[in-house]
């Protein structure tokens, strides 16, 4: 496996004398960031060697290249689910390809349906911890090369990039919400029952993705920051839709945007 990873971060190293500093994963209904990186290079997954391709209506499926808030960014313009059928390593590959490529630290966003009753739609929520319920993505032969055996995971997400987040949302007047993401498989949308279970266990919102790459990028040792957009919510028993994640994602892309940008600024 880790041949592989190299041989693709190779590959694309060679196509572009490019050192990213920070990686993004964009979530369903928030590609609206693109629009603000000064673009460099762009490559479709189906041109990079190993990567799967996305399957999920929302996801463009390209890596871009590129400058935002000062910074040098590879972002993921779509990202892979474990219920598409791919296995939770390769899932999770691109992101220790962009380790590879050089990255520092890892930003990840999502659409997500709001658990907490004092959420709604439309929030921003910073994760500032996860409950995953998805096939841990290092199960299997530990790849030496990237990380110990057994990585700690106490502090998961990044407490200096959640300050730098509280600050930018006091000066600019931004609403952000606080708590634990839960990450299930999907790919149906939860039950009353579920969302109950869920929020008796600690979540506050709940998405089919994301704690298999920061259980990942943490292997790593890379700090990250996650942010998930409260698309809908759970227990008001509103049925929830693919198409009014992605509107409801879309509509909050702006505000996530800017947060990313101004954190980008400060590190």
């Amino acid at each position: 496996m880790f041949e592989k990873i190299q041989n693709t971060a190779l590959i694309i190293k060679e196509l572009f004398d490019f050192t990213p500093e920070v990686g993004i994963i964009l979530g369903t209904g928030l590609g609206g960031l693109v629009s603000e990186i000064d673009i460099l290079h762009t490559i479709d997954y189906k041109d990079i060697p190993n990567f799967p391709i996305s399957t999920v209506e929302g996801h463009k499926g390209a890596l871009i290249f590129g400058l935002l808030g000062g910074k040098r960014v590879v972002v993921m313009q779509g990202r892979f689910h474990y219920y598409e059928g791919y296995t939770a390593q390769q899932v999770v590959f691109p992101v220790r390809v962009m380790k590879l490529l050089g990255i520092k630290r890892l930003f990840v966003s999502n659409a997500s349906g709001g658990i907490n009753p004092n959420f709604k739609v439309g929030d921003l929520m910073v994760i500032t911890d996860h409950i995953n319920l998805i096939p841990n993505p290092l199960i299997g032969a530990n790849i030496d090369e990237l990380g110990v055996r057994f990585p700690d995971m106490s502090n998961v997400y990044d407490l200096s990039l959640i300050e730098k987040a509280r600050e930018i949302a006091s000066r600019d007047s931004l609403k952000l919400q606080y708590g634990c993401y839960v990450g299930v498989t999907g790919p149906t949308f939860e039950t009353q029952k579920e969302y109950r279970y869920f929020s008796a266990i600690g979540g506050d919102s709940v998405g089919m993705s994301t704690t298999p790459e920061v259980i990942t990028a943490r292997h790593m040792l890379l700090p990250v920051f996650a942010m998930s957009v409260i698309t809908d919510e759970g227990l008001s028993g509103v049925e929830a839709t693919h198409e009014s994640v992605q509107i409801e994602g879309a509509k909050a892309a702006k505000r996530m945007t800017h947060l990313f940008i101004e954190i980008l600024k400060n590190i």
